[in-house]
């Protein structure tokens, strides 16, 4: 690739919602970063945006993976600031959505962007090729639209539009930093309003209004339709809209009406008058606490229109049409669907009819491939499947031909006929690539070189990714290599959540023994989230009501081996960390040579929330880390004390770098903030470690512990929260034999001990907690409720 963008400073222009957010992902990834906007009228000139840094903090979700972060954003203004431009290799432009504005800043800034920097707007819609106009020739090359979707942490999507001007470099050099460095899944559009997600969602949106009038359902009804039923999110169609905030919905709607006169569908760019009136009320949805939905104490509350008042939600679907979204296969769903005369069916079948229309009618303008499309709905909108794949499982060619039938029966929202290529095809995915209509062609995934360090990425519909060769499997765990890098093996958990049984613990173990003779390392990965949710609670919890507590504890001792195995492994093991990592889950990335965890990664020993105490080697380890940090003569146990909350509170990261922050990730640990490049990540960091002369850590015999001082220290903080009432009696005993464990148990302060000594200590405290009744009755609460039982 020729030319390629180097980016080692990005500046971002305006600090409102996204352009803050953008700043935050960028020093999330370790980017150096300036924030631009406005000078304050008084004061400091960089006010306005020390205000924005500010408000990061106060944001949920939070935008920076740790509230330190903030301290790394550059405040600058475009009076005094614009110098700061000319070491910036990378400028994203995220101010207001206005022409005018946009242009008169870019006249602006012009004169400050050095000859070799990319400049990208930021823009949910406006054209891109009428943003370059103002800039002078020698820049428009290195201008292109970017559009990050909200919220910019947590939005897999990423929008790139190229102008006719802008050279393949540029995309091809923001495509690959835009993936590797800020996570994201980036989509070529073409420059049309609304680009591709929005495009294709806001008009699902729009036609999910349409047929709930048209068929009189309630939007609570629809709701319940439009979620996880059909694969799409929790928060559906309406509490989506809620989110997103009624006022905004009416802006993107109009927006639409305003730049798509010709579009056949036209007619219906306009919000209902339902929609205009909330929010000439003020109730613009969560932001104000009412639009669409209410809540009202614990009860939440929906519009009735007829009554036009808020009336209780009754989020339900009827049993009938729940049994027809249940059948596995596609075409008989749909065909069911459309079969039937019940009207919850006949307005899914109506939804999706015109969203197969609209798609199919607009992908020439608006993508290169039905792959594109697709991707963009699944990234943006959170669907399992987008539009092209939904409709080709369906069956593509009797799908087409209901699609046809309806329009000639004038059912369809439009009259507009389908494309021919429609009905000479018998779908858009094939073994070699996604349909172009551009081309009249399959065009495969893209050959970028970003894309080599993707293992299993988002398959799309028909897409078989190679899954590895088996070494060797049991119940509980599969051992597996590739072929590109056969040296190092890889281990994943077949248990549901990765929750961790006798046959995950003997799989662990037996597959260190196998990579230690036949490999140079070895990864624990999970091809989905989560890491491990920990260990497999009913399965301990029947043993003790059995009144098994030998084999209990014999459990117990095989949870510890196994994290010594991991930690004493003669090739290095690296655990690659994705989703939740709970318990013990959290200990065996613990014990691991090194941690290579996706930044979305939620870790956390929570077993004080069970009535339990972590003993899979965490508080151990914790003890020899406290030792290793303090050296000959520091304060062991002001070192335990940054972890002892974390435990006893069973606190869980908001993220991998908070994590680091807790304890629960080493300062030398990798985050990685593409989750489809994890496993190559981790396997290079096994490999290099194991090129290094990688030798396991020598047996910790000389643990220096705070012993009973210690433990009388943390007591005493205990009482002081017991009487503030901030933890129950129970919660303080289970907090109180945490402690002890911590501080090496009731010997004299700076006593010596080694590992074997911690490890039962752990053990013995585990057991005898798991059979106080009180211990149980938490168990079975989580296992019932999900939530944790505070008695």
């Amino acid at each position: 690739m020729s030319n390629p963008l180097l980016v080692r400073r990005v500046a971002v222009l305006g600090a409102g919602v996204m352009g803050a957010q953008i700043a935050a992902q960028l020093v999330n990834a370790g980017v150096d970063t300036v924030l631009f906007d406005l000078p304050a009228k008084d004061g400091d000139k960089n006010g306005v945006v020390q205000k924005a840094i500010a408000n990061l903090a106060k944001l949920s979700p939070a935008p920076l993976a740790s509230k330190s972060l903030a301290e790394a954003i550059v405040a600058a203004n475009y009076e005094t600031g614009l110098d700061q431009l000319k070491s910036c290799d990378l400028i994203i432009e995220a101010i207001a959505e206005r022409m005018d504005w946009k242009q008169d800043l870019y006249k602006k800034i012009a004169p400050f962007v050095p000859a070799h920097a990319v400049l990208a707007s930021n823009t949910s819609g406006l054209g891109i090729n009428t943003l370059s106009d103002v800039l002078p020739e020698e820049m428009r090359h290195r201008f292109c639209g970017v559009h990050f979707f909200n919220p910019p942490r947590y939005m897999h999507l990423a929008e790139l539009i190229p102008t006719k001007h802008t050279e393949a470099w540029v995309v091809e050099s923001l495509e690959t930093f835009l993936t590797t460095y800020l996570g994201k899944g980036v989509v070529i559009a073409r420059d049309t309003p609304n680009f591709i997600g929005n495009r294709i969602g806001v008009f699902s949106i729009l036609a999910t209004m349409h047929h709930t009038a048209q068929f009189k359902l309630g939007f609570d009804t629809v709701d319940a339709l439009t979620g996880p039923l059909v694969g799409r999110p929790k928060s559906a169609t309406y509490r989506t809209a809620d989110v997103v905030g009624l006022d905004t919905m009416a802006h993107v709607i109009q927006t639409m009406a305003d730049t798509l006169p010709n579009d056949p569908w036209h007619q219906y760019f306009a919000p209902p008058a339902w929609l205009k009136a909330l929010i000439e009320k003020g109730a613009l949805g969560q932001k104000t606490g009412a639009g669409i939905f209410r809540k009202a104490g614990k009860d939440i509350l929906v519009v009735d229109l007829a009554k036009q008042d808020y009336v209780p939600s009754n989020m339900a679907a009827d049993p009938a049409v729940i049994e027809i979204l249940k059948e596995r296969d596609q075409a008989k769903k749909f065909a069911a669907l459309r079969a039937s005369d019940h009207p919850q069916a006949q307005f899914l079948w109506a939804c999706f009819r015109d969203l197969f229309h609209y798609s199919a009618y607009h992908l020439k303008d608006i993508a290169e491939t039905a792959r594109d499309v697709d991707q963009a709905i699944r990234w943006g909108y959170g669907w399992s499947l987008g539009p092209f794949e939904t409709w080709q499982a369906a069956g593509w060619k009797q799908v087409a031909q209901w699609v046809a039938d309806d329009i000639a029966a004038g059912k369809a929202m439009s009259n507009a006929p389908l494309p021919e290529w429609v009905l000479q095809r018998d779908g858009v995915y094939a073994a070699d690539g996604s349909y172009s209509p551009t081309l009249d062609r399959d065009v495969p995934r893209s050959a970028l070189p970003v894309y080599k360090r993707q293992r299993f990425p988002d398959p799309m519909l028909g897409e078989r990714f190679p899954t590895g060769e088996t070494v060797w499997e049991n119940d509980g765990v599969r051992l597996w290599r590739d072929s590109d890098d056969a040296d190092i093996a890889v281990l994943s958990f077949k248990t549901k959540l990765h929750t961790v049984n006798d046959a995950v613990l003997d799989g662990v173990q037996d597959a260190i023994r196998r990579a230690e003779k036949d490999f140079k390392g070895m990864v624990i990965w999970q091809a989905k989230e989560p890491f491990s949710a920990g260990a497999n609670l009913a399965g301990a919890l029947g043993l003790l009501q059995a009144g098994k507590v030998d084999a209990f504890e014999a459990m117990v001792a095989n949870f510890q081996a196994t994290s010594q195995a991991i930690k004493y492994s003669l090739v290095p093991v690296v655990a690659a960390v994705r989703g939740l990592a709970l318990g013990g889950g959290c200990e065996f990335q613990m014990h691991s040579a090194k941690t290579v965890a996706h930044l979305e990664s939620y870790i956390g020993l929570v077993e004080a929330g069970v009535g339990l105490l972590p003993a899979g080697g965490g508080l151990k380890e914790f003890a020899v880390r406290a030792s290793q940090a303090a050296g000959a003569n520091g304060d062991v146990f002001a070192e335990l004390k940054k972890v002892f909350e974390t435990v006893a509170m069973a606190k869980v990261s908001t993220s991998a770098m908070e994590a680091k922050e807790l304890g629960l990730m080493r300062a030398n640990d990798r985050v990685v903030m593409n989750a489809y490049e994890l496993l190559h990540i981790a396997k290079t960091e096994a490999a290099a470690l194991a090129d290094a002369g990688y030798r396991p850590p020598l047996s910790a015999r000389n643990i220096r512990v705070a012993g009973d001082v210690g433990i009388a220290t943390f007591r005493m903080m205990l009482v002081n929260m017991a009487e503030g009432r901030f933890i129950s009696p129970y919660d303080e005993e289970i907090a109180t034999r945490i402690a002890t464990i911590l501080c090496g148990g009731e010997v004299d302060r700076n006593s010596v001990v080694d590992e074997d000594w911690l490890i039962r200590l752990e053990r013995k405290h585990f057991v005898e907690l798991a059979q106080q009744p009180k211990t149980q009755a938490r168990i079975e609460y989580m296992l019932k409720n999900g939530k944790p039982l505070r008695n």
